[in-house]
Parts: C-alpha cells; sequence; structure tokens
C-alpha cells in the first residue's frame, strides 16, 4: 500500500502559471511503475497533490487565469513537500509577513522548493543566508539586495542547498523531475518526463 507524500504547492495572485503548474504535473503526473505506461489513471500515485493559498481560495494568476486553491493556510494538511512558485506577485508578498511566518515556520519539512521568484521568498525568510540559490534570471539583483550573504548561481536549472530553488518558470518542472529522480529513482523520474512527452 502506497503511503501518499503530501505535496503543497502555494498559489497567490499574480503566481506565474508554468511556476506552480509545471510541478503540480510532474508531481501529479508519477507512478512507481518499474514500466512505463501511458494509462496513468489506473494506478495511484505515491503523492497528494494541491494547492493552498493565504485566506482566499479565488487566485487570480500572472496570466490572468482564475484558480481555486483547494485549502488556506489555516486549513493546510501537514505538508512532505512545499513548492513555493514564483510571479510578479512575490513581490507584495515580501511584505506580507504573514507568508514569511507561514514559511519559516514550515522550513523544516521534508523538502521546501522554490520556483523562479519564490527564491525571493525564502530569502526574505531567512533562509538563504550563506546558501546557494538561483531564480529567474531577471531576479538576481533582488535576491542580492534581500539576502546579500547568497550566493547566486547562474545558467543552473536548479540548485540544492538545504533547500531547493530552481531558475525561471520552466526550469520547475526539472527541479520537480529531479526530486521524483531523488526520492525514487532514475527510471520513475524518467518514465514521469516520457508521459509528460519533456525531455530529463
Amino acid at each position: 500500500m502506497i503511503v501518499e507524500k503530501k505535496v503543497g504547492i502555494f498559489i497567490f495572485d499574480e503566481v506565474e502559471i508554468l511556476d506552480f503548474a509545471g510541478p503540480y504535473e510532474v508531481f501529479s503526473s508519477t507512478r512507481l511503475n518499474k514500466k512505463l505506461i501511458a494509462d496513468i489513471h489506473k494506478t495511484n500515485s505515491p503523492f497528494k497533490v494541491f494547492t493552498f493559498s493565504e485566506k482566499k481560495k479565488k487566485i487570480t494568476t500572472s496570466g490572468g487565469l482564475c484558480v481555486n486553491s483547494e485549502y488556506t493556510f489555516k486549513t493546510c494538511p501537514k505538508l512532505d513537500i512545499m513548492i513555493i512558485p514564483g510571479g510578479i506577485g512575490t513581490r507584495k508578498l515580501l511584505k506580507n509577513q504573514n507568508v514569511i511566518n507561514w514559511i519559516i515556520i514550515n522550513k523544516k519539512i521534508n523538502i521546501l522548493a522554490s520556483v523562479c521568484t519564490g527564491a525571493l521568498l525564502l530569502a526574505q525568510a531567512g533562509l538563504l543566508i550563506e546558501k546557494k540559490a538561483t531564480t529567474h534570471w531577471g531576479a538576481f539583483d533582488l535576491l542580492k539586495k534581500i539576502s546579500p550573504t547568497t550566493k547566486p548561481i547562474i545558467n543552473k536549472k536548479f540548485i540544492f542547498d538545504t533547500y531547493y530553488t530552481s531558475s525561471g518558470v520552466s526550469a520547475g518542472i526539472d527541479l520537480s523531475l529531479f526530486i521524483i529522480k531523488k526520492l525514487y529513482g532514475k527510471t520513475i523520474a524518467q518514465n514521469t518526463a516520457k508521459y509528460m512527452e519533456y525531455k530529463f
């Protein structure tokens, strides 16, 4: 019997669509079959994937797409994996102490990962002090301003230094597949990527 790992993906107004939808697709498409299968709906995933937001459930993304989060901070289940995506909406959240405190409270979960400018929120929470990290190419200066001792890594899709950070937008898919590889091995990660028609 598979014990599902709970994967919570934080969403907020002006979140970048692929930043959260890419990892959502990866984790929800993962199956533990060693043999590649196309009809994954017939087998169970090792993950329970869901979105959560701070307070309101209706979220408007950076592209204007409206989505509903399944949980809020108050109702969110205990997480095994937390994904913090980016988007222009992160700039407002830098001043939102409720969000920063939530990240700090959850800093010791098994896997904490950011996509794109989600790294700015990790930095604001003090989690990237004297650590290597990456983010969207357009946000390195802001990352250094927030966390001067962070060592920015350029031209890498993702970095692990206590926490996972990834570069912009589509790199969240690569990061998520890498996490799958770390948890369940290369074959499972490759099968997930193949199902998605994604090169990994």
